[in-house]
């Protein structure tokens, strides 16, 4: 495109105002996501494969102690205390989240959540040599609150960082490299790898790799340019740092009048609490489909699913001692279709991939339960229910996975986006730590059944998100916000010609508060 040089009346070339994917922002994305949500994917699996070897090094270490072993009640209570602090650090982390990207930036919040990381990997990494089981314990607790942390920060600093037509994209980094983790926590912890009784040590110690390649690479790429203008007040900083990631061909003014609009849109409302967030109405659906999408993403059955795969494959007649190969099978379908959801997000937007990712789900949740029911009778439908399994991962992975981490950095804006996600957080944790208490309690009182409720839950989901949220795709954050305005019953001026509509502030403002 090109514009009239007024002087000379030749064409000069006009900026360009769409966002590429340039080096630095490429590099910046890479460094922030392996070094964060890595952690997450990463400490789901780990400790899944060589669970018999690890409570055999906590009876070993008992008996040392005492002279006895543990009766199987007091080994049991031990090692679900080690799998539940995980996402008990997770909720410690997603509370603290908001006063740490206030406090310390985006970058900043990122790069110091990596103590927690290798902290926890040399305390793992040496509790067989210490004869502590309990490092283990207080180990998990604190890359709970790493992964707590960055899963709340990764998509604000990503949402930030990208031009709006790669936002999509950059903010499924979130869950692509959560699967990486997920899945080479599956590969490192097999037998034959890691996962035995010599291994496991440096399995579990492995999870500080990605944080000191962080802590050495972040610091060369630039804090969120949206944190650095409208919170910080810095536009000279901002703009280098726009110049930075888009490169020089790119309209970077264009990009600073925007911010400087959601500025000015956000002076009418004040910086939100996570208190008065809850009783604000001019965001009153935004925090609602947050938490729809963030509980709906866990109570679908996710994590069951994966935890109930090595029955299903049993019964198939899979030999117990290869279905740990088959659940990596399972890792390389999610990651393939986090993929695929990555690249088609900004084609085909949000609310399709959502909304079609939940139709495979429920389709998936009823043709398994009918399989399981009637396999006893019919055993050629177990191989039936494998491929249930397979699909239901699939449809999560394409949408109920990946989109929600893009979403719920769209529809706030900067000045709530904090506590906002910080309510994102413990939605997540506490959805997680809700079914993974409550399901096994389901699955003996109703068996095959229990995946008629996780239907319904999809239903549910999906129908809320058909009903209420926009499709955001192409969309600046106060357009964003537009969209929400009528439901919320919020008044938005006529546009005038060269500024953005801004939102009629309610009779009371939100006041600044910490938390």
């Amino acid at each position: 495109m090109r514009k009239e040089n007024k002087g000379t009346g030749t064409s000069l070339p006009m900026p360009n105002t769409e966002g590429r994917l340039q080096p630095t922002l490429v590099l910046a994305t890479l460094s922030a996501s392996f070094g964060s949500v890595f952690q997450y994917g990463y400490n789901i699996t780990v400790i899944n494969t060589p669970h018999k070897v690890m409570k055999s090094f906590y009876n070993d270490t008992y008996f040392e102690r005492h002279g006895t072993f543990m009766d199987e009640n007091t080994l049991l209570l031990l090692w679900s205390c080690t799998v539940s602090m995980f996402p008990l650090g997770g909720l410690l982390g997603s509370l603290i989240v908001g006063l740490m990207v206030n406090k310390w930036g985006r970058k900043g919040t990122l790069l110091i959540n990596n103590v927690f990381a290798i902290t926890s990997a040399i305390l793992m990494g040496t509790s067989k040599v210490a004869r502590s089981f309990e490092l283990i314990i207080l180990s998990r607790v604190l890359v709970g609150i790493c992964a707590g942390i960055a899963y709340s920060a990764l998509p604000m600093y990503l949402g930030e960082l990208a031009p709006r037509n790669l936002r999509g994209t950059l903010g499924t980094m979130t869950e692509v490299f959560c699967v990486v983790g997920i899945l080479l926590g599956q590969i490192f912890s097999l037998q034959d790898i890691l996962g035995n009784a010599t291994g496991w040590p440096i399995l579990l110690a492995l999870t500080g790799v990605p944080a000191l390649i962080q802590l050495f690479s972040l610091p060369f790429f630039p804090e969120s340019p949206r944190y650095t203008l409208i919170e910080k007040g810095d536009e000279d900083a901002a703009r280098q740092a726009l110049r930075r990631l888009r490169g020089h061909s790119y309209d970077v003014e264009a990009e600073i009048e925007e911010m400087r609009t959601e500025e000015r849109t956000e002076q009418a409302e004040g910086r939100l609490s996570v208190f008065n967030l809850f009783t604000f109405r001019p965001l009153r659906w935004q925090l609602i489909s947050i938490i729809v999408l963030m509980a709906g993403q866990q109570l679908s059955g996710i994590n069951v699913v994966h935890y109930y795969a090595d029955i299903i494959y049993t019964s198939a007649g899979v030999d117990p001692t290869k279905s740990q190969y088959v659940t990596v099978g399972d890792g390389v379908i999610c990651l393939v279709m986090t993929l695929i959801s990555a690249v088609t997000v900004e084609r085909l937007g949000r609310r399709i991939l959502l909304l079609s990712g939940y139709a495979i789900c429920i389709s998936a949740c009823l043709v398994l339960t009918t399989a399981l029911l009637l396999q006893s009778t019919v055993p050629e439908l177990s191989y039936l229910a494998i491929v249930c399994v397979f699909t239901f991962i699939m449809g999560h992975a394409i949408g109920p996975s990946t989109v929600p981490s893009v979403l719920r950095t769209e529809i706030i804006l900067q000045s709530s986006r904090t506590a906002a996600l910080t309510v994102d957080g413990a939605v997540h944790w506490l959805s997680n730590f809700i079914m993974g208490l409550a399901f096994p309690s389901i699955q003996v009182a109703i068996g095959a059944y229990s995946f008629v409720i996780f239907a319904a839950l999809c239903l549910l989901a999906a129908a809320y998100i058909y009903v209420v949220i926009p499709e955001t795709k192409g969309r600046t954050f106060v357009e964003i916000n537009c969209a929400f305005a009528k439901r919320n019953g919020v008044e938005f001026p006529q546009e005038k010609e060269g500024t953005t509509a801004k939102p009629h502030p309610p009779s009371l403002r939100a006041k600044e508060t910490s938390f």
